[in-house]
């Protein structure tokens, strides 16, 4: 990359950063105001912090119960925020620049290429048109499959719980507007054997999660796998192994007392939400050492590339398991698909992989030291808010100040990426294309 580019990305990756901060500013001093507020005083600015950061980061994590904190209004703006901070501030930009007749600049088509995280600059624009449609089918289908099932238990209200859902499930965000109805930080509890909300809300976040560069190559080649590009085979098949192999586990261990058809929703739907969506159809403190411990994974892999979750990635866990076959099989480089995967992406996997273990391992750490709670507790947590998923067992509404400003730290950083961050805050005046004298060092 010559210098011009290399500053030109590095600018890009600043204006996501900056994008992200600033949505989260609006969103707090909305959440500020008297009329966000039940109570009509207006929200802390701790507590609209936290929920405007989660909100934008599609985290879930939450220091209020939604439904019986926020009014009408408050509840209105959390929504907005889901969906733009889902969709990605950028892409909303460029998308109403679009609408509005504007030309997007090369840096501004390049600073949106590296939000959704698409291969390359041309047809950025009719990939941004492809990304809205495809989260205004897909949110309207869910709102409306879930509407009898809202509607039956809670009348003309339905139709909102319906909506805030289907976006929150698509945009893998986590919030719900169940606590007036069914207790405080109940989530979706009350419709674990509901197939009309727990099937809806599945398929939504693994639609979100999956991608829109995924859903994009799919559309394009008519569904015939071959003709798939590697990174679409490697999220379809990840994606679903990663649901497949947990639930089978969720089912044989944590569920086997209930009844067929609830074990098999509640396996599911488990096995689901930590990618990153954050609802819950059963008491996660009610789980095993090795059921929470499985979340835990779950929610540092995350989703898939370009798509509305966080998390470390599933193309990362692949490529690191790419990795390791070929060094097990003494191969030159890692392979997937009849592909070669390049050194540098092993590199970036690598360090991503190193950065999602030892950053929430630390943070849990100094909440356990601060808060004087069990570390693994503290470890789910940090884990929930770095990958964006929102999952919780139930400590955060009484965390304090400094464990709040962890979790908003590391809930910006899953969001929008270590690397991007790295990039954003790198000063540098060119790529070292150097090369060094080699010398062994012994591993393993």
């Amino acid at each position: 990359m010559d210098f011009h580019l290399f500053r030109e990305k590095i600018s890009s990756f600043r204006m996501i950063i900056f994008g992200f901060l600033g949505l989260i500013l609006a969103g707090t001093i909305l959440l500020m105001l008297p009329v966000s507020v039940k109570d009509g005083h207006g929200a802390p600015f701790e507590d609209a912090l936290f929920t405007a950061t989660s909100a934008v980061c599609v985290t879930g994590l939450i220091t209020r119960d939604t439904a019986l904190y926020w009014s009408g209004f408050g509840q209105a703006v959390i929504l907005v925020l889901i969906q733009i901070g889902g969709l990605g501030i950028i892409s909303v930009a460029a998308f109403i620049a679009i609408l509005s007749g504007r030309r997007l600049t090369l840096l501004q088509r390049s600073t949106l290429q590296d939000s959704i995280s698409a291969h390359q600059i041309g047809g950025i624009v009719k990939l941004t048109g492809f990304i809205f449609r495809t989260a205004l089918i897909a949110e309207l289908a869910g709102a409306l499959l879930m509407l009898p099932a809202f509607c039956a238990r809670y009348g003309v209200s339905g139709i909102w719980m319906a909506v805030f859902h289907a976006i929150s499930a698509f945009c893998n965000a986590g919030f719900d507007v169940m606590g007036a109805r069914t207790g405080p930080f109940s989530s979706l509890t009350a419709f674990a054997s509901d197939p009309g909300v727990v099937l809806p809300v599945v398929l939504l976040i693994l639609i979100g999660g999956i991608g829109f560069l995924t859903w994009d190559d799919v559309a394009a080649h008519k569904h015939h796998f071959r003709r798939y590009h590697m990174q679409t085979k490697v999220v379809l098949v990840t994606t679903g192994v990663l649901v497949f192999v947990p639930m089978l586990f969720l089912f044989l261990s944590e569920y086997a007392g209930e009844a067929l058809g609830d074990r098999f929703f509640l396996s599911l739907f488990q096995a689901v939400t930590p990618r990153t969506a954050g609802f819950n159809t059963a008491a996660l403190t009610a789980l095993s050492g090795a059921g929470r411990m499985l979340l835990i994974a779950l929610m540092l892999v995350g989703g898939s590339p370009g798509s509305t979750a966080g998390g470390m990635k599933t193309t990362t866990l692949a490529v690191l398991f790419s990795n390791a076959v070929s060094v097990f099989r003494r191969k030159k480089s890692a392979q997937m698909f009849g592909r070669r995967i390049e050194d540098g992406t092993v590199r970036n996997a690598a360090t991503l992989f190193l950065m999602y273990l030892t950053l929430p391992a630390a943070g849990a750490a100094a909440i356990s030291i601060v808060e004087n709670l069990p570390f693994g507790t503290c470890l789910f947590e940090t884990v929930s808010a770095i990958g964006t998923v929102g999952l919780s067992l139930g400590i955060t509404p009484s965390l304090g100040l400094f464990s709040h400003l962890v979790l908003i730290l590391f809930m910006f950083f899953g969001r929008v990426g270590g690397l991007t961050l790295i990039y954003a805050a790198l000063d540098s005046k060119g790529a070292d294309v150097s090369q060094r004298p080699v010398e062994k060092i012994i591993v393993g």
